[in-house]
């Protein structure tokens, strides 16, 4: 039922029809409020942290509320659906205490609320919410309930048309690393982006921001005096770090220490905001340089944030699952500057790794990309990872899969998507062809579809859903994913059998998973079984 409010699309295109007045985006979602039973007021009861940006937004919010929930607070947090995609059950949306809600709660939540839009709808034009904005409500209505301390609520797109800005009175607001995305609806410059983020900015309400490009923190810095809101520059975490240990974080990767500072401060202001005493001791900023922006505090973390930071967990977010002779490194990277981030963080993983003692290593992409990304230029970042094997398919989990409706998209077709694919190996192959000069056969367009290998450029597959992918990469050797008999014709083509043969005698085999956080998702249904209970 929930899926028939989809689409995102749909919402998008709404949402670009409306650009010109962001009021009636908002106007129509406190109407909806309002048939739920609910008045803009009665949020504020939820001590709400606002966080949007490109990158690191998702983060930023696990940092915080694991911080926060270790000074013993009851703690709520909403992904919207617009930010990024549920991995594997919708439920993941909306969190109590770090877990997400149960069956029952959601499947009481889900029904009172849509009986109520349902029993509100009339001839004037009335109608239900999209699947953005049910979800948005809805969480809105779980944390209510359950009384939740706080609720730390992560914007979907942008920031000024987001569905969850109707909230009027947030404690704080955060703006994590802005890059492009979602273009066709937020600009097509950093800036336009920047202004669209900054939609979040509240009179009076403190916001803090990480170090950005000069222009984007510009736009930043003007849309906070427009809108009367004290706007903050977050010191880098060496700055807190100084005169005590080094912080250790829960999520790896250099660029999560930007998102650990700010999910640091957005804690502090929090707890300040509501006279909490345990604020850290204030440090002397011995921060140098010409800023836009005042400084925020340089304060001692206290032993609740340490242990919040260090036990903060984030699937997909440079996730490293170790099954037998394979590691899977899952990153749901689908920007420019993530991708970058991304690969940092897997050849630096790949060096701390000890060489296998027999064997041959072998490394393999896993890869798809969905949306208006370009995804020749994520795949030209991948190439210094130096791949034996490219793999190509869509985020379906299986071909044909009644159980896994949280996971599709059902605005495109299968033919759509494997065509996306055939693209993706396209583009991979071009890139090969630039690195050697080497002649390439032509890709076969039925089974597993290879190119086939030559010096500089890895051996490519398209398989027709994650589970064939996974079926290949692993070659049963994976001690939790143990499927089935593959399907007939699947290692027909050389490529595919000359490959399985390498995979079968490899001492070690690393397998990266990117480009999408929807294929991360598939991937962790299947590694990970008890996602699913």
């Amino acid at each position: 039922m929930l899926n028939t409010l989809q689409t995102n699309a749909s919402y998008l295109e709404q949402a670009k029809s409306q650009r010109g007045d962001p009021q009636k985006q908002l106007e129509a979602m406190e109407l909806f409020l309002a048939r739920s039973g609910l008045q803009v007021e009665d949020l504020d009861r939820l001590n709400i942290i606002h966080v949007t940006g490109t990158k690191g937004k998702g983060s930023t919010c696990a940092f915080t509320e694991h911080i926060l929930r270790n000074y013993g607070l009851k703690t709520g947090f909403f992904r919207s659906p617009g930010s990024s995609p549920h991995l594997v059950q919708v439920r993941e949306r909306i969190r109590i205490n770090g877990q997400p809600i149960s069956c029952d709660l959601f499947t009481k939540h889900f029904w009172r609320l849509y009986r109520r839009l349902e029993d509100t709808k009339d001839g004037s034009g009335a109608s239900m919410p999209t699947y953005f904005r049910f979800l948005t409500l809805m969480a809105f209505h779980v944390f209510l309930q359950e009384k939740v301390d706080l609720a730390v609520v992560e914007v979907g797109i942008g920031g000024a048309y987001d569905c969850t800005n109707i909230v009027r009175r947030p404690v704080v607001c955060g703006v994590s690393s802005l890059g492009l995305d979602h273009t066709s609806l937020l600009g097509d410059t950093v800036e336009k982006i920047a202004w669209q983020k900054g939609g979040i900015f509240k009179p009076g309400i403190p916001a803090f921001t990480v170090l950005q490009s000069e222009g984007p923190l510009a736009v930043l810095r003007e849309r906070a005096q427009q809108i009367a809101c004290p706007l903050y520059l977050c010191p880098p975490l060496e700055a807190l770090e100084e005169g005590g240990p080094p912080l250790t974080l829960g999520l790896q990767g250099e660029h999560q220490r930007s998102n650990a500072a700010l999910a640091l401060q957005l804690a502090r202001c929090w707890l300040q905001q509501q006279e909490h005493r345990d604020l850290g001791e204030l440090k002397t900023s011995r921060v140098s340089g010409s800023w836009q922006l005042p400084l925020a505090p340089v304060f001692q973390p206290t032993s609740h944030m340490c242990h919040g930071l260090q036990n903060t967990e984030w699937p997909g977010r440079t996730q490293v699952l170790q099954h037998g002779p394979l590691t899977w490194y899952l990153d749901g990277a689908h920007t420019t500057s993530s991708v970058q981030a991304c690969v940092r963080w897997f050849r630096q993983a790949l060096q701390r790794n000890q060489r296998p003692t027999s064997g041959p290593e072998v490394r393999v992409l896993l890869f798809n990309s969905t949306g208006d990304r370009d995804p020749a230029a994520l795949l030209k970042l991948l190439q210094p990872c130096q791949f034996d094997y490219a793999v190509f398919c869509p985020n379906l989990t299986e071909v044909s899969s009644p159980g896994s409706a949280d996971q599709q998209n059902f605005t495109v077709t299968l033919d759509q998507v494997l065509i996306r694919c055939l693209a993706h190996q396209q583009h991979w192959s071009h890139l090969g062809e630039q690195a050697s000069p080497a002649l390439q056969s032509t890709p076969q367009p039925s089974g597993p579809v290879p190119h086939s290998p030559h010096r500089g450029s890895a051996s490519s597959l398209v398989f027709s859903c994650v589970s064939h992918a996974l079926q290949w990469i692993s070659q049963g050797r994976d001690p939790v994913f143990q499927p089935s008999s593959p399907p007939r014709g699947f290692l027909a083509h050389p490529t595919a059998s000359s490959g399985a043969s390498v995979l079968q005698e490899a001492g070690a085999i690393h397998v990266l998973v990117t480009g999408s956080l929807h294929l991360v998702g598939g991937v962790l249904k299947l590694l990970e079984p008890s996602l699913s209970q």
